[in-house]
């Protein structure tokens, strides 16, 4: 889930268990989304070893219920150490995506890393669904996980360690996730067959891509909007496991055509407790994230 409340409550990294080896210093990261929540956390975490990171994001201005905006974000990125250049953009706009891929290129040299982050959730049963939101899952998750994937490649390639890391979950034909809830199932598996099928098409040019997805439910937003939600979160870790996560694999060995799971990327990173990710229950207390 990509969309996260906000990150002043963000664990400082010395509180978490991941240690690195490795460091995204130097590295031009461009980032769908990020002006909040995981995306946000994955951009500091970069930025604390001093990445260069563009987000583009489409809140520019402050949202009534979310805290944060592209503005915000990128200062604190700053203050972590990194640079960063806010862009004001929608993934579904095909000359946003185009400007946010020349602007990293122009102010950065290039671009090292692409995170496909942005993305819309709906949970309703068939009958239920809005054909709006069916549109904007499919636009947002998929067509935009395309897009700024395909615009970006040139770029990728020239770099010594294209990556392209998207937040989607292991691809899975067991039924229950389909019958669950199809249109959100269809739209977030479109965004895992991108992974799929890039990290075949790319597998000589150098360029890695692989998938990442949590398995407990990360405390976000969207779920704290939801009724009850505010209790819900109470049985989630927060965004910074997935931060770690991602850092472990985008300064890993370079494997592709992977679907990664936060806690399995940690434990080979020698991460053995997750306990002070988590928002207070108990581990055998926490809610497992859906398609796992």
């Amino acid at each position: 889930m990509t969309s996260s409340n906000d990150a002043s409550r963000a664990l400082p990294q010395a509180e978490t268990p991941y240690v690195a080896t490795g460091s995204l210093k130097g590295k031009t990261i461009l980032m769908s989304g990020g002006s909040r929540g995981i995306g946000l956390a994955i951009a500091t975490r970069a930025a604390r070893d001093g990445a260069n990171i563009v987000l583009m994001a489409k809140t520019g201005d402050p949202h009534p219920k979310l805290e944060g905006t592209v503005f915000t974000a990128a200062e604190q990125l700053v203050a972590a150490g990194g640079q960063a250049l806010p862009l004001v953009g929608d993934v579904r706009n095909d000359d946003d995506v185009a400007a946010a891929v020349a602007a990293a290129v122009e102010r950065f040299g290039g671009i090292d890393v692409v995170v496909n982050n942005a993305s819309a959730i709906d949970l309703s049963k068939t009958d239920a669904v809005d054909m709006k939101r069916y549109d904007l899952m499919q636009d947002i998750n998929v067509r935009g996980t395309f897009l700024l994937s395909k615009l970006a490649l040139p770029a990728l390639r020239e770099s010594a360690h294209g990556h392209i890391l998207t937040l989607s979950p292991p691809l899975n034909l067991d039924p229950k996730w389909a019958g669950m809830h199809l249109a959100y199932t269809m739209a977030k598996y479109g965004m895992s067959l991108t992974t799929l099928g890039l990290a075949e098409e790319l597998k000589n040019d150098g360029v890695s891509v692989n998938s990442l997805w949590p398995c407990t439910l990360i405390d976000t937003a969207a779920i704290r909007n939801m009724p009850g939600g505010q209790q819900i979160v109470q049985a989630a870790r927060g965004p910074e496991i997935m931060a770690d996560a991602a850092h472990a694999v985008l300064t890993g060995s370079g494997a592709t055509g992977n679907f990664f799971t936060d806690e399995q990327v940690l434990r080979a990173a020698g991460v053995s407790d997750f306990t002070p990710y988590s928002l207070g229950a108990p581990e055998d207390r926490l809610v497992p994230d859906i398609f796992l």
